[in-house]
């Protein structure tokens, strides 16, 4: 059971560190135990009065990472699932056959092939937009239109979406809105409070931190009118965490910020330095003075964050080259970890992709940036 809180707002940091969290009252341990139990004991008239019945269902520790998760952005609900593509399916399965879904052109891959490769089966069709506009949004609407899945920053090119802007228009229509919030972090950004429905994570990147657990989550308010049915879809489908999983991840998140924010401030250093060597065409950095959205940034996401990319002049093999040479970066796909990473995207995400064939996607961990710039800098060839 969470502790008593002070009647004002915490700040998120403070949130991070206690919100579901509590001194055990049996031991009086300051650190939660792990409940491995997969089932719980009835009470003699039969009932559940500690409320847990069987681990799919529930778990303390899940209840503590959910209550932490809700906190952190402004919701009422969170509910953790077993990976951010059990996340992502659970919201896909509100649908029925014949509903239309509108996806942010440069999303993350995995929700796209998803729509693509299994959904498209249940007759559920959609259609990537350029989510940075609103007005494109708007003309892609059709009449079974029901979800608007919006990626703000996206995953590469850091598109950053008006998501108030596109939560009125939502609303309006009746759909159901989403935001991927897993690069910005509740610490940079908090979808809920600009009227979306739904914000979802990939706790495996920022939220888990350590590259060492995956994790999903949905957080939503008070008067989503799908919140029973999401619930069903969680415990139904039993794509949940595991109790040492949930565990695992309040740990890291009680240092989300101090993370987030040293990551992001190095980022920016080394977009700056990026933007400025002569074999680099364009950087996407949601901050940087070129960027399109740069303006709308500063109004949702002031910190701008730590994965970043950017193009080299050189074309395709200068960008696999400069992968290869690095060597504190190491050469790996994921985000949001404590080593720095870096990748020929458009590899990864394999035919079909938009991600220019030019593009590298670093995301920064906690390295000394200029450890970080010497390993850039011999990396990237001369001007071309």
């Amino acid at each position: 059971m969470s502790k008593q809180r002070p009647q004002s707002h915490p700040h998120q940091d403070t949130l991070a560190v206690h919100e579901g969290r509590g001194v055990d009252p049996t031991s009086g341990a300051v650190t939660s135990p792990i409940h491995v139990s997969t089932t719980f004991e009835r009470d003699r008239d039969g009932a559940y009065s500690r409320k847990h019945v069987y681990s799919r269902q529930s778990n303390p520790n899940r209840d503590q990472l959910e209550a932490c998760l809700a906190a952190l952005e402004h919701g009422h609900t969170a509910l953790a699932f077993a990976s951010g593509s059990a996340a992502t399916m659970a919201v896909f399965q509100l649908l029925s056959p014949g509903d239309h879904v509108l996806i942010t052109d440069d999303a993350y891959h995995g929700s796209r092939h998803q729509l693509e490769a299994l959904f498209s089966q249940w007759g559920i069709s959609h259609d990537r937009v350029d989510s940075t506009r609103t007005e494109a949004v708007r003309a892609a609407l059709r009449s079974e239109t029901r979800l608007l899945w919006i990626e703000s920053p996206s995953n590469p090119l850091q598109g950053i979406s008006d998501l108030a802007a596109l939560a009125e228009l939502a609303r309006a229509h009746e759909l159901i809105s989403v935001c991927d919030n897993t690069l910005a972090t509740p610490v940079f950004q908090n979808p809920l409070d600009h009227g979306v429905d739904l914000v979802l994570h990939s706790s495996t990147k920022y939220l888990g931190g350590h590259s060492d657990l995956l994790g999903g989550a949905l957080i939503h308010g008070a008067a989503f009118p799908h919140a029973d049915r999401l619930r069903a879809i969680q415990t139904a489908g039993g794509a949940v965490p595991s109790p040492f999983d949930c565990w695992l991840l309040l740990r890291s998140i009680s240092s989300l910020g101090v993370r987030v924010r040293a990551q992001a401030a190095t980022a920016w250093t080394l977009a700056q330095r990026l933007g400025e060597h002569p074999a680099v065409d364009t950087v996407f950095h949601p901050l940087h003075p070129d960027h399109p959205q740069r303006d709308r940034a500063a109004k949702y996401l002031a910190g701008g964050g730590g994965l970043f990319a950017f193009t080299l002049r050189g074309g395709v093999d200068a960008a696999m080259a400069t992968v290869a040479d690095t060597r504190l970066f190491t050469r790996a796909t994921s985000l949001g970890g404590v080593e720095s990473l870096i990748e020929h995207r458009a590899s990864i995400e394999g035919p079909g992709t938009r991600t220019p064939d030019s593009l590298v996607r670093l995301s920064i961990g906690l390295e000394h940036v200029e450890d970080l710039w010497a390993d850039l800098s011999q990396a990237l060839p001369d001007a071309v």
